[in-house]
């Protein structure tokens, strides 16, 4: 069955003036010239509904080699990569920060349109860290609900979820690459879904693990979830001897907010693609367009 869609109304700050939002608005390449590949409406609608989305297969198997490699250097030989690289920012892993289908979802649910063009990201990057779990971590990766109920946050607060129809707006973004298997009951994170839209307070049962609240995932290596901050969500111990967890945690924001302080050397972020530098430029609304002189 077909349906029109009419396009939300979004307002210019002044006096109410529609805001137009062009196709090209967003930038349709991410800084290794790969296209940008925009959620299909399946994908909007399950992220918008459940507060979290799970992507599969999305990198390549040898994509999924390199970034293994990398990842236990960075584990057990930290001393065999530069410097300036010795984060989850570097080395292979820093494709997964403007990865094509990370910028096709902040162009939806992230980006500003009039601090984006094809020069620079209307997004920007929070903060990179990395979960290597193991079923013998001592001690094991603690159960820790926190976060949801996000339809109205105090001015400052990232963890906030906004929604008209035809449009969502997810602030504090976090995008969780599992570059080993992950199977339900392995330990993956956990999520109560739909909580992000929550305008309760959660009940007792929230605090249990074993509850019927709590909803995840099984994937295959090299796959992606991205959720919003806003959803109550939490880590658990790994239970899966035969295979460790190795995930990669990126975070992002709005252009105008800054969460952590988080953010790669500068002699390695200098180094980048001026596009994925764009990634870290400061929080701030105008005039903050890459290759454009401010005016006041």
């Amino acid at each position: 069955m077909e349906y029109q869609v009419t396009e939300p109304v979004l307002f210019n700050k002044d006096l109410g003036r529609p805001l137009t939002v062009k196709p090209n608005t967003f930038p349709q390449t991410n800084a290794d010239g790969q296209p940008v590949l925009p959620l299909t409406t399946e994908q909007k609608y399950i992220f918008d509904a459940r507060g979290w989305l799970m992507i599969p297969n999305v990198l390549s198997a040898d994509d999924i080699e390199e970034m293994q490699e990398f990842c236990e250097r960075l584990r057990h030989n930290r001393e065999s990569i530069p410097a300036p690289e010795r984060s989850t920012y570097g080395g292979p892993l820093q494709r997964l920060m403007d990865h094509p289908v990370v910028v096709g979802f902040a162009n939806e649910f992230l980006a500003s349109s009039y601090l984006s063009s094809e020069e620079c990201y209307g997004f920007r990057m929070e903060m990179s860290f990395s979960a290597f779990r193991s079923a013998s971590d001592e001690p094991p990766t603690a159960f820790s609900p926190h976060n949801g109920n996000a339809m109205w946050r105090m001015p400052g607060d990232c963890h906030e979820y906004h929604c008209l129809p035809g449009k969502a707006f997810a602030g504090l973004t976090r995008v969780i690459w599992e570059l080993n298997e992950v199977k339900a009951g392995d330990g993956g994170t956990l999520f109560i879904t739909g909580s992000h839209k929550s305008a309760f307070t959660a009940p007792e049962s929230a605090y249990q693990n074993d509850s019927s609240l709590w909803d995840t995932y099984s994937c295959p290596a090299g796959s992606v979830i991205v959720f919003t901050e806003a959803t109550t969500h939490s880590g658990q111990p790994w239970t899966n001897p035969d295979r460790d967890r190795i995930a990669i945690f990126n975070a992002y924001n709005a252009i105008d907010r800054r969460w952590t302080k988080s953010r790669p050397h500068s002699d390695y972020l200098a180094s980048m693609p001026a596009k994925r530098q764009s990634l870290f430029r400061d929080a701030y609304v105008k005039g903050n367009l890459t290759g454009r002189p401010f005016e006041m």
